[in-house]
């Protein structure tokens, strides 16, 4: 398994938007935000619902993920982190998750879901291939 060096878990556990990648049907990349975090060496990311993002990743696993860092470079352009990996889908825990990242992404203290008894929902999963962008994980 890829071990993520801590200058690249430093943006995966900011409050920083990540841009996931996965593959529709036709072989058209399809993009979104999802907010992340981690669990061991693994990316993880809660969904309510089964949505077109899970439902390319249950027919193929291949997905790239972009974050954009707080810091400049040398010559003073953003780093930013560039995940390759295969990722996998869980049923359940969503809202567990979702909860643990809106203290990050949204504030201590606020409740989400907004809503009462939210769905069980479903977990994504990625395990690193390998790393790219402009930072100090970029090789």
């Amino acid at each position: 398994m890829f071990a993520l060096p801590a200058s690249a878990r430093v943006v995966l556990e900011s409050a920083a938007l990540a841009h996931l990648v996965t593959l529709n049907g036709d072989g058209t990349p399809q993009v979104t935000c999802v907010w992340v975090g981690l669990d061991g060496n693994e990316i993880v990311s809660g969904h309510l619902h089964r949505q077109q993002k899970l439902r390319n990743i249950e027919r193929d696993s291949r997905v790239a993920l972009s974050v954009e860092g707080s810091a400049a470079n040398e010559i003073g352009l953003r780093e930013y982190l560039v995940v390759h990996g295969r990722a996998r889908i869980e049923s359940g825990g969503a809202a567990e998750l979702l909860q643990r990242l809106a203290e990050v992404y949204l504030g201590p203290g606020i409740k989400f879901p907004p809503m009462p008894d939210p769905p069980a929902g479903y977990v994504m999963r990625i395990e690193v291939e390998r790393l790219g962008g402009a930072g100090p994980w970029a090789t």
